[in-house]
């Protein structure tokens, strides 16, 4: 595997490769976990070089002490990426990827505004710009997102329609823990008396149960709820515990 740190060094590598090879992008800000391997897998099947980033991007987190706590894992991510057979690693900078300091942004003005979007001012403006960003270096063919981040998914596809942007964006469907948690890179900031938690808010919101009996039996156990939404045929919610946002989504059985 060979790892970029220089945005321009990776330029000039890609530069010497055929013109017609296949390229797959997994775009991630590190903390890898099995939901990030099933991404970077499916792009390894469909495509001859599978290029991997990590960049904590500090433009989409409002609270700074969200990315402050962040878990950042890199030698542990680099093995795990060289055992699972990424071709390239490419970890740029903040310098480099922002030489504007984020003067510039993408800005969407509808559905960014829902869930997410509500709590979390700007979050989905520095989302859309950093992918854009990865998109435009790398050009690949195709680009692998989680529906864990499904109002993510939903905004990059539409980003990417709207700007005519050649990268094909594929759905990877949500991988689970045992208890059928989301995973998530947060996941591993939780206490013991968290993890339990967590797991049964999951059970809780798949209830057949109106919205309002369920928030106030998430409240009863002292789980904070940002949001709790049946939107597009499907369930969308964002808890807090342990003073960490954990969010999901599920089809509902209409």
């Amino acid at each position: 595997m060979k790892i970029f740190k220089d945005i321009n060094k990776w330029k000039k590598y890609k530069n010497t490769l055929p013109a017609d090879l296949k390229i797959g992008l997994v775009p991630t800000m590190g903390a890898l976990h099995e939901g990030h391997l099933s991404l970077i897998r499916k792009s390894i099947s469909e495509n001859q070089l599978t290029v991997v980033t990590i960049f904590l991007n500090p433009t989409q987190f409002n609270n700074p002490e969200d990315l402050e706590k962040y878990p950042q894992t890199w030698s542990e991510d680099v093995d795990i990426l060289k055992g699972i057979g990424a071709d390239i690693l490419l970890a740029p900078t903040f310098e480099q990827l922002y030489p504007d300091d984020y003067q510039y942004k993408i800005t969407e003005n509808s559905l960014s505004k829902l869930l997410c979007g509500t709590s979390r001012p700007g979050h989905f403006d520095g989302v859309l710009t950093i992918v854009m960003k990865l998109l435009n270096i790398v050009k690949a063919d195709k680009a692998y997102f989680g529906e864990k981040d499904y109002q993510q998914l939903q905004l990059v596809k539409k980003m990417c329609k709207t700007f005519f942007i050649d990268t094909a964006i594929v759905e990877c469907p949500i991988i689970r823990e045992h208890d059928s948690l989301a995973m998530s890179s947060r996941n591993r900031r939780l206490s013991n008396e968290g993890r339990k938690l967590a797991s049964e808010y999951v059970k809780l919101v798949r209830q057949n149960k109106e919205i309002e009996v369920i928030k106030e039996e998430l409240s009863k156990k002292g789980i904070k709820v940002d949001y709790l939404e049946d939107r597009f045929e499907r369930r969308f919610v964002a808890v807090v515990i342990d003073n960490i946002r954990l969010i999901d989504n599920f089809k509902l059985n209409i």
